[in-house]
């Protein structure tokens, strides 16, 4: 029998990570990391993925600071910042060219930051160019870039377009003035709309936008005005995400309150609103936290079993390796993790001495990885079969135990050692997903790393 809503809130909002990767960065074990096994570690993962690889890189310079944000970011409205830093981030691409045994087919470039549009579009053409040179890029590549529309011009996007970009982000959030007046981001439904309309007369073939549900200030009222201007726009890809709160984190947080901030039932309503909006305008729910409309290539992905989750997020493109490239960037090669530098003269000047910026990074272990997939079939597919050699007997009566519950509480069907999450589970993967996570369930979790799951 299903438990009462409130009950169930109170149960499970508790801190859980994200699920970004595994094993999550505070329980990396940057001990055992060096940078000759890392490079051994992508020279290997790139001969099995035939020369393809993903590029993700980290722009951090923002004009203005959105409080809301816990990214890598550099407040600054000097733009004499943009050359050195581009040039920081070339280098160290040569210096992975250098490592790698063969010529890179790209497949995948997504550009993050911070706001990549802070950048002119000229040094954006250029970086581009750059990092593309004359290697191969696939016919069907995805180029993402994400941006902040009130700096994003026509000349941004002619110059994203010419060098092959076919996927935009926006950050949206809300369009309520309240809520963006908190979290100092204001920004116009036709400025917003503008941005779109640009993009695909273009030519871009795919337009997300992201929102975000319990955000201070943020009402039932204020989500309902949100979707029914965000179906106006009717983007092909909808992030719904869950507000982050951590101030300890983010200082930016720091200017609202607790108080200020939707308590976990407020959440569930709102999410529960956009979900039914959403579903109504003819959107798919995918994964955690995304929808989509039926002809995007991201339902495809989730229908087939393609679908993948990193650093970037979901992604249709299920190859295992990544290069993070600029401050505070983590690169994936399935077996390990590297993180650089998170600030940007630190970054900076190792890349320009010829040294590498790694300052954090972990060698999965054979559990690590086995779990690891474990859990991207919870994340991408909402499912997955137990591997019990996995775990030590004391864990695997601690998980016997929680899946129980949470089978009494409505969120998962649990038989023979087969998970399904139900539809009641889904805002509650997090949470399904920590049961399996080794280094959590080792951890004093009394400490305070991670938001809360609702």
């Amino acid at each position: 029998m299903k438990k009462d809503l409130i009950e169930l809130l109170n149960k499970y909002d508790v801190p859980v990570p994200r699920y970004t990767s595994y094993p999550t960065v505070p329980y990396w074990n940057n001990a055992h990391f060096t940078t000759d096994k890392w490079l051994e570690l992508i020279k290997n993962r790139f001969v099995e993925e035939q020369n393809e690889l993903s590029l993700y890189i980290h722009l951090p310079f923002c004009e203005e600071l959105c409080t809301y944000c816990a990214c890598n970011k550099r407040i600054t409205k000097n733009h004499g910042t943009e050359a050195p830093y581009l040039a920081a981030v070339l280098k160290e691409w040569e210096m992975y060219l250098n490592v790698f045994p063969g010529q890179p087919i790209i497949r995948e470039i997504h550009l993050g930051g911070g706001t990549p549009t802070f950048f002119s579009p000229e040094h954006l053409k250029q970086l581009i160019q750059g990092l593309v040179k004359n290697f191969k890029v696939l016919e069907d590549h995805e180029f993402s870039v994400e941006v902040h529309p009130n700096y994003t011009t026509i000349e941004h996007l002619e110059a994203l377009r010419s060098v092959g970009f076919n996927r935009i982000s926006l950050g949206v959030q809300d369009f309520n003035y309240d809520v963006q007046y908190i979290i100092n981001r204001i920004q116009t439904f036709e400025e917003t709309k503008r941005v779109i309309d640009e993009a695909r007369q273009l030519g871009f073939e795919s337009v997300n936008l992201d929102l975000i549900y319990g955000l201070p200030k943020q009402t039932l009222a204020s989500i309902e005005h949100t979707i029914k201007q965000t179906r106006l726009l009717m983007p092909d890809r909808i992030a719904f995400y869950s507000y982050a709160h951590v101030p300890w984190k983010s200082k930016g947080q720091r200017r609202y309150s607790d108080e200020d901030v939707p308590v976990a039932a407020e959440k569930i309503a709102m999410y529960s609103l956009g979900n039914a909006m959403l579903s109504e305008a003819g959107f798919k729910s995918i994964g955690m936290d995304h929808f989509a409309l039926p002809s995007d290539k991201l339902v495809k992905s989730y229908d087939d079993g393609t679908l993948h989750r990193n650093f970037m997020g979901y992604t249709t493109t299920n190859k295992k390796l990544l290069i993070g490239l600029g401050t505070s960037s983590i690169s994936d090669s399935w077996e390990g993790f590297a993180q650089n530098e998170k600030v940007v003269e630190a970054y900076e000047a190792k890349i320009n001495a010829g040294d590498w910026a790694f300052v954090n990074g972990h060698i999965l272990s054979a559990a690590d990885i086995n779990i690891r997939k474990l859990i991207l079939d919870l994340m991408c597919q909402g499912k997955l079969v137990l591997d019990t050699t996995l775990f030590s007997e004391e864990h695997l009566l601690y998980i016997q135990k929680k899946l129980d519950e949470m089978v009494e509480d409505g969120l998962i069907f649990w038989k023979d050692s087969k998970l399904t999450v139900l539809p009641e589970g889904r805002l509650f993967i997090r949470n399904i997903t920590s049961v399996i996570d080794q280094y959590l369930f080792k951890s004093d979790t009394s400490k305070q790393q991670f938001s809360k799951a609702l």
